[in-house]
């Protein structure tokens, strides 16, 4: 099947470039099989990640931390093209409104389908929760295995990257970071 879209041309051009057949039985589909792939894992550049939050704000009295903690993803860093897997711990402090639980999840995905670091991922997704639901803090950590440092280069596969993002009363106040902290490992010693 002979490559029909521009991206399934530089496919076609990247497996001649490694030494490989694109005519080979097994190779015949992989461009399209890759270019279907990638739209799937960029598809956040196509979704606005406050929008999905503020679909789903409900009034409530409480104001204690709301915590969704390892939250499953997969992003492609950007300067490999590999993927990095991990999981996402997303708190806010309601001030009045709450927003329903899998919309974090959705917000971590949005960002997590673009090319990314885990730097900027976290701080954006943070950044979302802040700008949507206006709370009284947001917290973020990810922690994530990068392919670039187990597949290539130093070749650790055990390392794991982690990164947070702290806003309002988390930043702000001691003894609410340490509660959150608290809930975030709570499960690790279970």
């Amino acid at each position: 099947m002979p490559p029909v879209t521009p991206m399934e041309d530089l496919v076609h051009d990247l497996l001649l470039h490694v030494g490989e057949d694109p005519a080979r039985e097994g190779l015949v589909r992989t461009p399209q099989r890759v270019a279907a792939a990638m739209r799937a894992m960029t598809a956040g550049y196509q979704e606005d990640a406050e929008a999905i939050v503020r679909s789903a704000i409900f009034e409530v009295d409480n104001e204690e931390i709301v915590l969704v903690r390892d939250i499953d993803f997969s992003s492609l860093c950007e300067h490999h093209l590999l993927p990095f897997i991990g999981r996402a711990h997303v708190a806010y402090l309601p001030r009045g409104k709450v927003v329903g639980l899998s919309k974090l999840a959705r917000v971590v995905d949005v960002f997590a389908r673009r090319l990314q670091v885990q730097e900027r991922m976290t701080t954006q997704v943070a950044q979302a929760l802040q700008n949507a639901l206006q709370p009284s803090g947001v917290a973020v950590i990810i922690e994530a295995t990068h392919m670039c440092m187990v597949m290539r280069g130093v070749r650790k596969p055990n390392a794991v990257t982690v990164t947070s993002a702290m806003f309002g009363a988390f930043r702000d106040q001691p003894a609410t970071r340490d509660e959150l902290m608290k809930l975030v490992m709570g499960a690790r010693r279970a």
